[in-house]
């Protein structure tokens, strides 16, 4: 019963270790990116290139179009547009003009 109780005892810790040490973290995501931008490169240039791509910070998430269409939505009802006024503001403010 003792040796039961071990062994799933041990499973279970082994399986709540599994997922973090097999997930891939964004610091080696992006050594992997920068080691593919970098197979032309040899010596101090590909030095130069690591050091700068692996220090630089992840661009800027870009607004999707879900959001887009919520605050143009907002927008809309705050000037109180309707019919054709309120069409022809949607499509210009989801355009992003």
């Amino acid at each position: 019963m003792k040796k039961l109780i071990l062994s799933v005892a041990v499973s279970v810790f082994a399986a709540s270790l599994a997922p973090a040490a097999f997930a891939a973290t964004t610091q080696q995501n992006k050594m992997k990116e920068c080691n593919a931008s970098a197979t032309d490169k040899k010596g101090d240039e590909r030095k130069a290139f690591m050091k700068e791509c692996l220090s630089a910070k992840p661009a800027a998430k870009s607004t999707t179009q879900q959001e887009k269409m919520k605050s143009c939505n907002k927008d809309a009802g705050e000037k109180a547009l309707k019919g054709d006024d309120r069409k022809k503001f949607m499509s210009e403010c989801l355009k992003g003009g």
